[in-house]
């Protein structure tokens, strides 16, 4: 009988794809089953859209099957302004940068998020009672919102964004300037960088300091929703 279950396992270990580190995106830190790669920092829900996780990928790009060493880190949050305050911040199309300055991770550069299997669902990891709290530092009852608001990233996730609060805000869905038109700034912005048209720096300090100039300066008019 142990016998039987070592075979089984070990077809098991042979049956999971294996990662080389000449095509490892830097900052991976697993590989899904359908053959994109994570960037999360956590396990939990790693690859969940992907088949799950079929290699976790260490620092130095080698690869280890579900259950082995702690994947690499993506980096830690880096604010592109000091956060003074964490209640009576003022909602409008922009975020009160005395609560929400913008911030990003270090471990994802230009190199990271122009990869092809970068997929921002892989980092995305904003909990409800995260979500609650931007909206009372807004002086909003802590709720769902559907699509009147949402709790947008100030630094897109596809520009190296990080989930810290300092990152987020409750920005309109519909109005002049609305999370519908951020999202063009993004994808945009997103492209522009990994054409080497602009710099990833750049893209997020702008982003940060007034995303509606940001918009106005990338399709030449001013947002309108």
């Amino acid at each position: 009988m142990r016998a039987l279950l070592c075979a089984l396992a070990a077809a098991v270990a042979l049956s999971v794809p294996s990662a080389t580190a000449g095509s490892v995106p830097a900052g991976a830190t697993a590989r899904c089953r359908d053959g994109t790669y994570s960037f999360s920092q956590h396990r939990s829900g790693t690859c969940s859209h992907h088949g799950g996780a079929a290699t976790w990928l260490t620092g130095g790009g080698s690869s280890s099957t579900p259950g082995g060493s702690a994947p690499a880190s993506i980096g830690h949050t880096v604010l592109l302004a000091a956060r003074t305050s964490a209640s009576g911040c003022s909602r409008g199309a922009e975020p009160d940068r005395r609560c929400s300055p913008g911030a990003y991770y270090s471990g994802l550069g230009a190199a990271v998020i122009c990869a092809p299997g970068f997929r921002t669902a892989t980092i995305r990891d904003v909990p409800r009672s995260e979500k609650f709290a931007v909206e009372r530092e807004y002086g909003m009852a802590a709720r769902p919102y559907g699509y009147a608001i949402e709790i947008d990233h100030i630094v897109a996730l596809e520009l190296g964004g990080s989930n810290d609060i300092a990152n987020l805000f409750p920005e309109p869905g519909s109005g002049p300037a609305d999370y519908h038109l951020k999202d063009q700034l993004e994808n945009r912005a997103h492209a522009l960088v990994c054409a080497g048209q602009l710099s990833l720096r750049a893209a997020q300090s702008q982003m940060a300091a007034d995303w509606e100039a940001f918009y106005r300066r990338v399709f030449g008019v001013s947002p309108a929703g």
